[in-house]
């Protein structure tokens, strides 16, 4: 169905605490949050209509799309090529033991050419079962929940965001080499979050990278698959949970037998 990309068109991102598929058309369609067990946040993988997702890709026609690694990282690159330009969206999920909140961060930037980019961040929280309010403060959102979780999220931006149905957007244009963020993380009333800081997301992509390559030089394979070897230690480690030790079975809960069917 056109609504539902394969499986494979997934990279996965994550912060030891929970995990997010994020699509080749620069979609995340699935994030259980704050941790592996909690309901979804974002379930478009599983519902279009109802799901919510949270979008952020260049205007781009009949663009080529390829996803990568950062090098010994965790850090997913979706790259856009296209006659009119070509465009990067970068995303990482800061690890929660260094002492940030639980958090996404997504990048956009423009390799070449002038282009116009799209954010869409719609949360449906509970399994898309509960309703929530927000409340906008200049370039910052809340998303709350009127749920039994009671979850809050706040949306940070370094573009204006706007405000629809109990969505944000936002639509803008970046020149070769300039670049636009946002940070979505759980809202803690009690406390301001490191992500107020001006240069947070640059600092926080600098720690996120070292703690992944601290982790993976442990590693003593040097065969002729080391690349291989470390890219599957890495994924096996997004999918251990830093609370308890152990390893979830799958990055998703059950999935249909085959899209629009009832069997999971």
């Amino acid at each position: 169905m056109a609504n539902y990309k394969p499986i494979e068109n997934y990279g996965l991102i994550g912060d030891l605490s929970t995990t997010a598929l994020v699509g080749m058309d620069g979609s995340i369609d699935f994030m259980c949050f704050p941790q592996f067990d909690s309901p979804t946040i974002f379930a478009a993988l599983l519902d279009h209509r109802n799901g919510g997702k949270f979008l952020l890709a260049p205007e781009l026609k009949k663009a080529t799309q390829k996803q990568l690694y950062l090098p010994d990282s965790n850090v997913l690159l979706t790259r856009f090529l296209a006659e009119d330009g070509m465009a990067e969206v970068s995303d990482f999920m800061p690890i929660t033991a260094l002492g940030h909140a639980h958090a996404l961060i997504r990048r956009a930037k423009s390799i070449r050419g002038n282009l116009r980019f799209r954010m869409i961040c719609e949360p449906r929280f509970d399994y898309g079962r509960a309703a929530h309010r927000m409340r906008k403060i200049g370039h910052e959102l809340l998303f709350i929940s009127r749920g039994h979780e009671h979850t809050t999220l706040r949306l940070r931006s370094s573009v204006p965001l706007k405000v629809r149905n109990g969505t944000a957007t936002a639509e803008f244009t970046l020149k070769s080499g300039e670049k636009a963020w946002f940070v979505l993380e759980k809202a803690d009333r009690e406390s301001d979050s490191p992500s107020a800081s001006p240069d947070y997301v640059t600092s926080a992509f600098k720690e996120t990278m070292n703690f992944w390559r601290d982790w993976v030089a442990h590693s003593q394979y040097r065969g002729r698959w080391r690349g291989m070897v470390n890219r599957s230690a890495l994924i096996l480690k997004l999918l251990t949970s830093a609370q308890h030790g152990s390893m979830v079975a799958a990055a998703t809960f059950g999935l249909p037998e085959e899209i629009g069917g009832a069997r999971n």
